[in-house]
C-alpha cells in the first residue's frame, strides 16, 4: 500500500509513522519550506501524546516532558486559594515535534512540498504538488492543521466559530524568574480565575529539550475576552499592519498591545503570574476557534487530527485527539486492507470523539469566559481526552 500524509506535524508525523510500522510506503508533504518550529509553545503531554514515542520508540517519558503534582489556584493577593494533589505531564510543540520526526525515515519527509489538489482515479488518489510531478497513492491523509485547504475543498461549508476569546501566550526561563515567583509555581499548574477570564502556568522543557529545574521554561497561557469586529480585528493585526487570521507570532504583535497586556497584568493578576507574563519579551496569541466537520472520510481520502475538529485548548487534549485518530486509522488498516471501507469504520469513532471533546471544552470555555461558574477544585476540569482524567 502507497500513502501521502498532507501536512508534517504533530499529527501528521503520528498517522505517517503508525503506516510506515503496518509495511505502507507512506511520504509525508510539507508545503513549509524550512523545518517546522512552534515557538515552543507548551502542550499538556496526555498519555496518547506520549504512547508512540514511550511504546514504539523507547523513549523515557521524563526526557521529553516535566511532571507537576498539584493543581493550584491563587487568588488576586496572590494567596493559595486550592491546592490539590494532581499528577499531570507538560512538554513543549517543539520537543515532541523533534522527538517523533527523529524516528521517520528523513528522505520521506518532504519540505516545500505544498498540494494543491488530488483526484481519484483508478481505485488511486492522484496527487497535484505544486511545482512538481503529479503521486499516485492508494490513502491520501490530511493533517493540514486548523486552516486546512483539504477541508475547505471536501467541506466548503464549514467554517471557523470564533469562541469570543483569545489566548495570550509566551514562555520565559525558569532561571530568569525571582525565588519568591519560582516558590510560587513549584511543582504545579497553577491558575487564577477572575470575572470573564483565567491565566494557567506550568513548567516545559527548555528551548534546547531540557527537562532539568532552572534549565526549563515557565509556559503561560492567559484566556481573554475580546468583541468579534473592531475589538478582535485590532488585536490580529500586527505590526505590519496586516490583518491575521489565526495567530500573531512572537515579534509581530504590536508594542502597544504587549504594553496593554503586561499592565492588565499588574492590575488584575498575582503577583507571581504577573511577573512572568511581564518577563516574557516576545508573546504572541491565538484566536480560540471551533471547528466541527460531519464527515472525516471521503473515499480514499481522510481529515485527521486538527484538519478535522478543532477544539478549545481547556482540555489539553488537542495533541492527544490527532495522536487518537492516527492509532484508530492505522488499527482500522491493519484489520482491513480495502481502504475505503476502513476508512468508513474508522469515521465513526473518531467523529464521535471529536464531537464529545469539542462539546466539553465549549462548557469548560464558557464556565471561566462568561458565567463565571469555574470553582477550583471541580473535578470537571481535569485534562483529558475522553473526559476528566481519562
Amino acid at each position: 500500500m502507497r500513502a501521502a500524509v498532507v501536512g508534517g506535524s504533530l499529527g501528521g508525523l503520528h498517522a505517517a509513522l503508525l503506516l510506515h510500522e503496518l509495511g505502507v510506503e507512506v511520504d509525508v508533504y510539507e508545503r513549509s519550506p524550512a523545518e517546522l518550529a512552534e515557538r515552543g509553545a507548551g502542550i499538556g503531554f496526555l498519555p496518547e501524546s506520549a504512547r508512540y514515542l514511550v511504546e514504539r520508540a523507547g523513549v523515557p517519558l521524563d526526557r521529553i516532558s516535566v511532571s507537576t503534582s498539584h493543581i493550584r489556584y491563587l487568588d488576586r493577593r496572590g494567596d493559595r486559594v486550592y491546592d490539590g494533589a494532581h499528577t499531570y505531564r507538560f512538554s513543549s510543540w517543539n520537543t515532541v515535534y523533534r522527538a517523533l520526526k527523529a524516528c521517520f525515515p528523513a528522505p520521506r519527509y518532504h519540505l516545500g512540498h505544498e498540494m494543491t489538489g488530488w483526484a481519484e482515479r483508478d481505485d488511486a488518489v492522484e496527487i497535484h504538488l505544486a511545482g512538481r510531478p503529479a503521486r499516485r497513492v492508494d490513502l491520501l491523509v490530511c493533517a493540514d492543521g486548523v486552516g486546512s485547504t483539504a477541508r475547505a475543498r471536501l467541506l466548503p461549508t464549514v467554517r471557523p466559530a470564533y469562541a469570543g476569546y483569545v489566548a495570550w501566550r509566551g514562555m520565559v526561563p525558569e532561571a530568569s524568574l525571582d525565588a519568591g515567583t519560582r516558590a510560587a509555581l513549584a511543582d504545579a499548574i497553577t491558575y487564577h480565575v477572575y470575572a470573564n477570564s483565567h491565566i494557567l502556568a506550568y513548567p516545559i522543557p527548555g528551548v534546547d529539550g531540557s527537562v532539568a529545574p532552572g534549565k526549563r521554561l515557565m509556559n503561560f497561557v492567559w484566556y481573554r475576552n475580546y468583541l468579534e469586529g473592531g475589538d478582535l480585528d485590532d488585536v490580529l493585526t500586527d505590526e505590519a499592519d496586516q490583518r491575521r487570521e489565526l495567530s500573531v507570532p512572537p515579534g509581530a504583535v504590536p508594542a502597544r498591545h504587549i504594553a496593554e497586556m503586561r499592565a492588565v497584568a499588574r492590575a488584575r493578576l498575582p503577583a507571581p503570574l504577573a511577573r512572568v507574563v511581564e518577563s516574557v519579551e516576545r508573546p504572541f496569541l491565538q484566536v480560540i476557534y471551533d471547528i466541527e466537520v460531519p464527515r472525516m472520510a471521503f473515499g480514499r481520502v481522510c481529515l485527521l487530527g486538527d484538519a478535522a475538529f478543532v477544539v478549545r485548548p481547556h482540555a489539553a487534549a488537542g495533541t492527544a485527539k490527532a495522536a487518537a485518530d492516527a492509532w484508530a486509522l492505522a488499527d482500522t488498516l491493519a484489520r482491513d486492507g480495502d481502504v475505503p471501507a476502513a476508512l468508513a469504520r474508522w469515521e465513526t469513532g473518531q467523529l464521535a470523539l471529536g464531537a464529545r471533546l469539542l462539546e466539553r471544552t465549549r462548557r469548560i470555555g464558557r464556565r471561566s469566559q462568561v458565567d463565571g461558574t469555574w470553582v477550583p477544585g471541580d473535578p470537571e476540569l481535569i485534562f483529558g481526552l475522553r473526559g476528566p482524567g481519562q
